[in-house]
Order: structure tokens, then sequence, then C-alpha cells
């Protein structure tokens, strides 16, 4: 057998492996949620129960994730990939920059919503998990850097009148977060959709004057 065949057998036998482990963590996140919805709290949840929610031994939880915190910093990585989509529809954008902002307003405020208990569990356990802490600071501090990039170009093109995008960036960034978690708790503060059109008109009001 040559090196090229063998390389094709293992790359053959390689991928249905892969994708069996993908299946099985996608599985645990599934069945995490799940578990959460149905008002578990993360901390109480025991990895016997996790996986057995998800149809995996304890055994085989361990060979995907290293303990629940590892569990955590995936279902952040999740919730993450899903804001930034969200959020693109203004940061790299090339429409109307106003109707660009709030549709990435509504879409994050959907997001939140429909994965509530997870942005909760991972806002809480940041309360006291230093790790689980800096993961989170690091989601928010990544679309605050690309809200500044974004801020950036609309002053050089002249349509914005910012004049600290950092400190802005930031501070909107961090408004937002706090106040869409807020709002997807037991008891929301105000209607979803006004909500969207106050925050749209802060971040407006910031960045373009």
């Amino acid at each position: 057998m040559g090196y090229s065949q063998a390389m094709s057998t293992g790359e053959r036998r390689a991928a249905p492996a892969t994708a069996k482990r993908a299946a099985a963590q996608a599985a645990v996140l599934r069945a995490t949620e799940e578990l959460l919805a149905e008002g578990a709290a993360f901390s109480d949840l025991a990895v016997e129960r996790i996986a057995g929610r998800a149809g995996i031994s304890r055994t085989a939880f361990y060979f995907h994730f290293a303990d629940k915190r590892d569990l955590l910093r995936a279902l952040t990585g999740e919730v993450n990939a899903l804001v930034h989509e969200q959020a693109a529809r203004w940061l790299e954008g090339d429409g109307d920059p106003q109707a660009q902002l709030r549709s990435a307003l509504r879409g994050t405020r959907d997001l939140f919503r429909e994965h509530a208990v997870l942005v909760r569990a991972i806002v809480e356990v940041a309360a006291y998990d230093d790790a689980i802490a800096q993961l989170w600071r690091e989601t928010v501090g990544q679309l605050a850097a690309a809200a500044e990039r974004r801020i950036e170009l609309e002053r050089q093109r002249g349509a914005s009148t910012c004049a600290d995008p950092h400190a802005t960036a930031v501070a909107l960034t961090w408004m937002t977060e706090r106040t869409l978690y807020e709002q997807v708790g037991p008891q929301p503060a105000v209607d979803d959709d006004a909500l969207v059109e106050a925050l749209a008109a802060i971040w407006t009001r910031a960045i373009y004057g």
C-alpha cells in the first residue's frame, strides 16, 4: 500500500470518528440547555444527569469535556458565535447604518431570549468563577472592539460625531449586555420591542449625534 493510499484510508477512518465526537458534544450541550430550561441550576447539575440526558455514559462525558467548567466554556463559545452572527448585521453591513444597528440589536435580543438559560448560567457562574468571568469579559470585549472599528469607519466617512470610539464602544456594548441579561430574566423590566428601540436610540445618538 502506497503512502498516499494509506493517508486516504486514515482520513476515511478519522472522518466518522470526528463526526461522531461532534455529535456527542452537541448532544451534551443540548442536554445541558434543556436541563437548565427545566429549572436546574448549573452549579447543581451533576455530570451523570447531563450525560444521561445526552444519551452517553459518565465516562464518555469526560472524553469530550474535562469537567463542568470546560462544558460551560464550550457553551460560552456557542453563545459568542451566535451573538457575533447577529451583531455582524451592523458591524459588517454596508447599507443604512441606523437600520442595520436596529436589526442587529433586535437579533441579539431574540438570541438572548432564545438562549436565556445559557446566558443566565454563564453570567451567574462568572460571578464566582474567575476563569468563566474572564472568558465572558473576552466575549463582550471582542464585540466592543468590533464596535470600535465600526465607529472609526463611520468617523472616517464623516457620519459619526463620536469623540472617543474606544470608550463609547466599551460603554455601549457592556450597557447592552447587562440590559439584555436583565431583560431575559424572570421579570422583564419593559416590553422587548420598546427596549430595542431605546437601545437603538442610545447607540444612534452616541455614534451619529
